[in-house]
């Protein structure tokens, strides 16, 4: 019988990990063998996978220095598994299980790739390493799923075989992502944002990539214009990236007016809550908030990365990245 092994570090809020829950639950409702290998416990999305009946097999890792025992525990869970196929989702577990294909059985090996002009120079020696690994082991995949064209094309570039790439675009639940006006007002409780208020957010991890600079460049130029605005940045990050961001907050007059709020599991109210939804990242590929936001019926404007553009399509507005003046253009026409 085959059994299918998806590989990923953590099952922490974001656009891969939401994917592959609903990848690996919608493949359980229809009577495929599915577990799920995880490199540390704790994630938001654990639970749900436990209570969908997908069997979740923690390694256990102890930190990022922990190497040579977690390649133990982890050889010895997959070996133990005995998976047909390994479906494993972003960078390093693409690298593991194309290194420890011959430890245990030859499954067919199936990456998932999710970003789109990555610029390596952001990120650590390690995080560099790591992208030349990927790049350099490509080919020992069977295939290669990009969630967007950029991402493809991107995989091109850094020398992924074009004939092993096919592109499936991220799916929304449009049964849970949907207006919900209750949430909203619940939310906008919380946040203290007055009905006669415009809620501007910004749902992304705490990544360099997602700009919250350029995002918060713009707030303040909107905020020296309208006194009815408040701004919201939803997502989670290292705690130094984010005191950063709150001081820089503060260095453009605005810290006041920015609402902190942190990961969120209740997002198609968070979402709901919000007036006008913003992507500000200089590198993409699909971005899940944006699409949704949209199904819960928010307008959108976003930066011209990744398959952004085609993303919204007619429905939002589209400016070049790294330029806090369009976006504050645009973002200013959305509140109308």
């Amino acid at each position: 019988m085959s059994r299918t092994v998806f590989l990923v570090r953590k099952l922490d809020p974001g656009g891969a990990e939401r994917q592959l829950v609903a990848l690996s639950r919608g493949l359980k409702e229809r009577g495929r063998d599915v577990n799920v290998v995880l490199f540390y416990q704790g994630g938001v999305f654990d639970a749900e996978l436990s209570a969908a009946g997908v069997p979740l097999h923690f390694v256990g890792k102890q930190g990022r220095w922990d190497v040579a025992g977690f390649l133990l525990r982890l050889t010895r869970i997959l070996r133990t598994l005995r998976p047909t196929t390994i479906y494993s989702f972003l960078d390093m577990p693409n690298v593991l299980a194309s290194l420890l294909w011959l430890l245990i059985g030859r499954p067919r090996l199936v990456w998932s790739i999710r970003a789109a002009g990555m610029e390596m120079r952001h990120y650590d020696w390690l995080a560099r390493l790591v992208a030349k690994l990927e790049a350099a082991l490509s080919g020992t995949a069977d295939v290669v799923v990009a969630n967007s064209q950029a991402g493809r094309s991107w995989g091109i570039r850094r020398g992924f075989p074009p004939g092993r790439i096919v592109v499936i675009e991220n799916g929304i639940d449009t049964a849970r992502f949907r207006f919900d006006s209750l949430g909203r007002q619940r939310v906008r409780s919380e946040w203290k944002i007055g009905a006669d208020q415009t809620a501007i957010g910004l749902v992304a991890r705490l990544d360099v990539m997602k700009d919250h600079r350029n995002f918060l460049q713009a707030c303040a130029l909107l905020a020296a214009r309208r006194e009815n605005l408040r701004f919201v940045c939803v997502g989670s990050g290292p705690a130094d990236y984010l005191a950063e961001l709150k001081t820089f907050a503060q260095t453009l007059g605005i810290a006041d007016r920015v609402i902190w709020a942190g990961p969120r599991s209740d997002m198609p109210a968070v979402l709901s809550a919000l007036d006008i939804a913003s992507s500000s990242s200089f590198g993409e590929g699909f971005s899940n908030a944006i699409a949704e936001a949209m199904a819960c019926e928010r307008p959108c404007v976003v930066t011209d990365v990744g398959d952004s553009a085609r993303i919204v399509g007619d429905t939002g507005m589209v400016v070049p990245p790294r330029d806090a003046e369009a976006l504050a253009s645009a973002l200013g026409k959305g509140e109308g």
